[in-house]
């Protein structure tokens, strides 16, 4: 037999289950990279900006940003880059995720050359 409780916690239990999945995080896609690139023999910081898909020349990398997202407006503002490098002396040197709120966890660190990205317009 139900009673009032039973029928409120059905269909709390309910409401939980059905509003779950709709929760997943959504990302902005944008279109351009901001990043700031540290040339260490020079001892000099650059910001560049790098159009989604387009190869960027700087000194002696290659790079192409294969993706740039934001998170969702109503999240804590974050962004995350996919980026190829190539150096012309060594060939591919770095391939991977890049976040701006934790530019530690994943940067290129080369000998040459610190990289990291700053945001995503």
């Amino acid at each position: 037999m139900f009673n009032m409780k039973n029928l409120l916690l059905g269909g709390f239990f309910l409401t939980i289950f059905m509003v779950a999945p709709m929760c997943a995080n959504a990302y902005v896609d944008r279109q351009t990279a901001t990043v700031r690139i540290m040339n260490k023999a020079a001892g000099k910081v650059q910001t560049i900006n790098m159009p989604v898909g387009q190869n960027v020349q700087y000194e002696k990398l290659n790079m192409i940003v294969r993706s740039c997202k934001q998170t969702d407006p109503f999240d804590a503002e974050d962004f995350f880059m996919f980026i190829e490098i190539d150096k012309s002396d060594e060939g591919k040197i770095f391939s991977g995720w890049m976040s701006a709120n934790e530019p530690g966890d994943n940067p290129l660190q080369n000998a040459d050359y610190d990289l990291w990205l700053v945001k995503c317009e």
